[in-house]
């Protein structure tokens, strides 16, 4: 660590895909630390002529805004990189990123993002061929690992359950600092991305949503219910559901099925990427022993830790959960090369557990771990 920066997992392929000639996007949540892990992997670059741009900066937007050739080879003559820091905004995007490794052939070039729905639509197809793609999510327990001890990860799970991972949160050690720190996220930078997009006007009806599947973690979600409780179309709330899984505040899970006609396929369940965003919109952050959702926050960790060691690790799986409408169910699937693995969450069972009779039945090749208090770090690093 250095200068408290914790060194983050996408470091290696982050460098190994910053080539002459192609894009590297960045993408990830708002506060999740894109900007600081790039200045921070910049400095450890002295050799490299840097211009470093940001959209929200009048001056830089006009710049970038500006589509000729003559006008990028005079901003980017003797410039070995240039980074780009939140380019969502800049208008067509992507043209102007084509443009700029066109001219530049030898240039390497950094874009960060917030919000995928924005920047995928501007850079998509100009940038074909042009770009490589990373994710930066909040901090994981692989980063922590690499600090901690056994005995101080134990020791911080009760934080990380009640106030999640983002990078900031460890400059606090007051409770309350890290309450506010997360309500300020909450306020401020949540539906940011959302609420600039075309269309999206009603900002109370989408935190309204959020608070809903805030509840229902781990829950088959209806999104014809939350209509009704919202008193908006299925079609709206399907939308809304669309655009914060693409702005990394929620990740959808669907059921599995390939053999029994019992299996409960069409119903959606709803985690957060992080336990703190989902602990401030409902707004408890009490201790565990206080809290009657501790089965949800757990079950929320294990599955955002373990989409970030997929994502880190290059995992290549589907993921679901399994149920049957007799009420036999499974929390987490992953299905890979058709081979299928299964999990099972538990907070406070230690005991030995046996995948669902109709499961082991109808998919007697599957492996099947209970995960609990005792092996949970195998699962998630």
């Amino acid at each position: 660590m250095k200068d408290g920066f914790i060194s983050r997992a996408i470091k290696a392929e982050f460098e190994r895909k910053l080539v002459s000639g192609k894009v590297l996007i960045l993408l990830g949540a708002r506060r999740v630390g894109k900007t600081e892990f790039v200045k921070n992997l910049i400095s450890t670059h002295p050799e490299l002529s840097v211009l470093s741009m940001n959209r929200d900066d009048l001056g830089d937007l006009e710049l970038l805004s500006e589509r000729r050739t003559v006008h990028y080879k005079r901003l980017l003559e003797g410039i070995d990189l240039l980074f780009i820091d939140e380019a969502q905004n800049i208008p067509e995007a992507g043209k102007v990123l084509k443009l700029m490794v066109d001219t530049m052939p030898n240039l390497k070039v950094i874009a960060t993002g917030s919000s995928t729905f924005d920047l995928s639509n501007k850079i998509g197809e100009p940038l074909v061929g042009r770009k490589n793609t990373i994710y930066l999510f909040p901090l994981s327990q692989m980063e922590f690992n690499k600090l901690e001890t056994y005995k101080k990860t134990s020791e911080k799970l009760e934080s990380r359950l009640i106030f999640g991972s983002y990078p900031e949160l460890e400059k606090y050690v007051n409770w309350e600092e890290k309450r506010e720190y997360l309500e300020e996220i909450v306020n401020a930078y949540l539906l940011k991305d959302i609420l600039v997009y075309q269309g999206i006007r009603n900002s109370q009806k989408i935190f309204d949503l959020l608070k809903l599947i805030a509840h229902q973690i781990g829950s088959e979600v209806s999104i014809e219910e939350l209509g009704k409780k919202l008193s908006i179309s299925k079609n709206t709330v399907a939308n809304y559901l669309d655009l914060l899984t693409k702005v990394f505040i929620i990740y959808r899970l669907d059921g599995f099925s390939r053999n029994l006609r019992k299996e409960v396929t069409k119903s959606k369940k709803w985690y957060f990427y992080d336990n703190g965003i989902r602990n401030a919109i409902v707004q408890n952050f009490n201790r565990l022993k206080d809290r009657s959702d501790i089965g949800q926050l757990w079950k929320n960790y294990l599955i955002s830790e373990r989409l970030k060691k997929q994502h880190y690790t290059r995992m290549r799986t589907n993921n679901f959960f399994w149920r049957t409408y007799d009420q036999q169910e499974l929390d987490w699937l992953e299905e890979s090369d058709q081979h299928l693995s299964a999990f099972e969450f538990k907070w406070s069972d230690r005991k030995k557990a046996k995948a669902p009779a109709a499961f082991q039945k109808a998919y007697p090749d599957a492996n099947f771990q209970l995960v609990n208090r005792d092996n949970y770090l195998d699962f998630i690093m």
